[in-house]
């Protein structure tokens, strides 16, 4: 990645919904860098922004019923003062996304090789014969084995991996520069995932794109992402490199999402638990570490009355001063002093 450059600058957005006709922040004061090049890994659990984020950044949010600030700089253009018609001209040509959900996002009516073709109807001017030459090629290239069968078959004829692989097709039909890969491997069993995960690395070092990979599968995360941000409650709270986060995660958030992943080695022991639910949008507190409700142990005084980032090591940086003394209850040698 010596070459990576930043192409995507998110700065300070933030996206509100509205309920009840009062707004309230799905995702506040986002900052992230993508560079070209790369897999960012945006990881958390649901109801943390996650897929609010992947949205704003496709503008597909109603602007009747939302209000998003900030700055989106994706190679110079500012999404967030376009027009939806002018949106459109990014969407499919220059971002792609991958859904997470293949068969709802497939239309059951039209054919494979038609669904993939209208991306590049709208964005390009090749002939029919090129159009067909380039599906059976992306077929080809996301490893479905009979381009041409598959082209010519309808979305419930093929198996959930296989129309997953479709989606991705259409995504990088135009070689999009950035790719916004949502939950790519939900409900696939595991050597299905490992088989989708190649194709998005090998896409990612042919196209040279930049790849938002948005997962709650830390698994998925460690395997294939260069770098990963950290989100809870619609901010960001932990940054860094993917080693930087599973060697030396910093946040307790962090620290308690990978502690209750399965290991192999305490497989006897039971896993860690997280206390409480992250809030809803209405609940959102607006000041304050918004984790500590659910780390009740340590002292207020641990916590900065606005957390702010610090930077921790090189390209790696924490929301809030409390990771300086988080321990779990079960680490406690005695009273938590800040």
């Amino acid at each position: 990645m010596e070459n990576a450059t930043n192409f995507l600058n998110i700065q300070d957005v933030s996206t509100a919904f509205k309920i009840n006709g009062r707004f309230y922040d799905a995702i506040s004061h986002i900052n992230l860098q993508v560079h070209r090049d790369e897999i960012m890994a945006i990881v958390g659990e649901s109801g943390c922004g996650k897929s609010t984020l992947a949205t704003t950044i496709m503008g597909l949010h109603d602007p009747a019923e939302t209000k998003t600030s900030g700055v989106i700089d994706f190679e110079g253009t500012d999404l967030l003062q376009l027009s939806d018609d002018q949106y459109n001209d990014y969407r499919g040509a220059k971002i792609g996304m991958i859904f997470q959900d293949p068969l709802s996002a497939l239309n059951p009516l039209k054919r494979v090789e038609d669904q993939i073709s209208e991306v590049m109807d709208y964005h390009s001017d090749l002939s029919r014969d090129a159009k067909h030459a380039r599906v059976l090629e992306l077929l080809d290239q996301v490893g479905i084995v009979a381009p041409k069968r598959t082209a010519r078959q309808f979305p419930h004829e093929l198996s959930g991996g296989m129309r997953q692989r479709v989606i991705i097709a259409i995504a990088i039909a135009c070689k999009p520069d950035l790719i916004i890969a949502y939950e790519p491997t939900t409900a696939l069993d595991v050597t299905i995932q490992a088989q989708i995960l190649d194709v998005l690395r090998a896409i990612q070092q042919e196209n040279h794109a930049g790849i938002i990979l948005i997962t709650h599968d830390l698994g998925v995360v460690a395997e294939t992402a260069d770098r990963v941000a950290v989100m809870y409650a619609g901010q960001i709270v932990e940054e860094g490199s993917a080693e930087q986060i599973f060697t030396t995660p910093q946040h307790p958030y962090t620290r308690s999402l990978l502690r209750s992943m399965p290991q192999r080695e305490n497989e006897n022991d039971d896993l860690y638990v997280i206390q409480g639910n992250v809030p809803s949008l209405q609940r959102m507190p607006q000041g304050g570490d918004r984790f500590a409700p659910r780390i009740p142990w340590v002292p207020q005084s641990a916590h900065e009355a606005e957390p702010t980032m610090h930077t921790v090591a090189p390209g790696h940086s924490v929301r809030c001063t409390c990771y300086k003394v988080f321990t779990f209850p079960d680490q406690q040698k005695g009273p938590v002093t800040p």
